[in-house]
This record gives C-alpha cells, structure tokens and sequence, in this order.
C-alpha cells in the first residue's frame, strides 16, 4: 500500500498474483519462496518399488517407462537375473530409442527353469549388473533408471542391500529409480517414496499353463 502526497492510498504495482496475496496481508515474497520450495520437490527424484509375489512387477515398470519416454525423458533399464532369454520388450525399446534403452545383464533365473551355470557366473554378473547401474546413474544422463530384479539378486544374496541403500542415497537428486523384483528387503521399503505389493489372486501357472510370448516375456 502506497500513501500519496494528497493522501489518496493505492496498491503498489505488483502483479496481479502477488497483489491478491498481499491484499490478504501475506508477504508477496512468501508466496515466491513456496513456489520455488514447491517446484524443488517437483524436481527431486522418487524412489520406487515394486514387489511381492505376483505378476507385475517388470510389466509396471515398463509402462513407467513408456509414460516418461512419451514425455521425452530419457530411460535406462538394467536387468538384474534375465539377459539369457529374448523378451519382447529388448525389441520394443528400440522404437522408443534414444529414449529409452535396455541393458540385459543377468544370466538367467538362478537354481529355476532350466538353471545349470554355478553360482559363481551369476554372481559376476549381478555385480557387474550393480557397477554399471552405478554409472548409469551417476551419469546424470537419465531421468528414470529401472533396477529390474535387484530385489531377487539381493534376496539370493548376489549383491550386498547396503551397497543398493548407498547408490540410492548417491544419485543425483532429478534422478527417479526404480527397483523390482520379490522379497524387497525392509531397508529398501524404507527408502522409498512409494512401494507396491503386487499380491497373486489367481495365476495360470497354478493350472500347468506355461509362461506366454508377449504377455510374459
């Protein structure tokens, strides 16, 4: 409010937005600091988690990342466990390229389906699964990153869950990660902004159904 030689009082010439706030008695800087607060917490990165025992888990993240590659953001998913067999969704990205990029590093499902390698080969290649998940995130270069079945390499003990806790509290703060897979330690459930539990109701597996291209893998 502004005192005329005359003594006529007027509204400073603010901009309509902060005249309405200051017209309620609340500081126009105020309303600026909480834009900004607001816009910062829009900014930072979630993290997210998807597990349990039903199907789901890769499916979500895979939507997750066809939303945000329509947004142009830029997703990479490394795939713990799975890098053996061909799955749809190795050819699907490249349609989606530069946006979206998968890498497959794992060496099959561990002790299940048609298993005979040592566990010593799938451990090398969940670490080394974790040192490139590393650098992916680190770079800066992705808005997403999807850890695909680190929870079942950390539950089958493949990968330490600290070491998974400190590449979470180090990515940059515009990074979103996703992490999937079974038996989610509670560390990483703690972590995390959201968690979903996908819980089996009904499966076809239960009736001797075998898994299917382009609904399964």
């Amino acid at each position: 409010m502004v005192t005329h030689d005359d003594g006529r009082r007027s509204m400073t010439k603010l901009p309509i937005s902060k005249r309405r706030i200051a017209s309620r008695g609340q500081p126009a800087r105020a309303i600026d600091t909480k834009r900004r607060l607001i816009g910062s917490e829009r900014s930072r990165g979630l993290i997210i988690v998807y597990t349990g025992d039903g199907k789901g888990k890769t499916t979500a993240s895979l939507g997750l990342a066809l939303r945000a590659a329509g947004h142009d953001m830029r997703v990479c998913m490394i795939q713990f466990i799975k890098g053996s067999w061909f799955t749809g969704e190795l050819k699907s990205c490249k349609f989606l390229a530069p946006n979206f990029r998968i890498i497959p590093a794992g060496r099959g499902f561990v002790g299940i389906i048609d298993d005979k390698k040592p566990r010593s080969q799938h451990a090398a290649a969940a670490r080394r699964a974790f040192l490139v998940s590393g650098k992916i995130i680190s770079s800066g270069l992705y808005d997403v990153v999807i850890l695909d079945e680190i929870n079942c390499a950390i539950s089958l003990k493949l990968i330490k869950p600290q070491a998974v806790l400190e590449l979470i509290q180090q990515r940059p703060d515009h990074v979103n990660l996703v992490l999937t897979g079974r038996r989610a330690p509670r560390l990483i459930i703690d972590a995390a902004d959201l968690v979903t539990e996908m819980r089996k109701i009904k499966h076809p597996y239960d009736k001797g159904m075998t898994a299917r291209k382009g609904l399964d893998f």
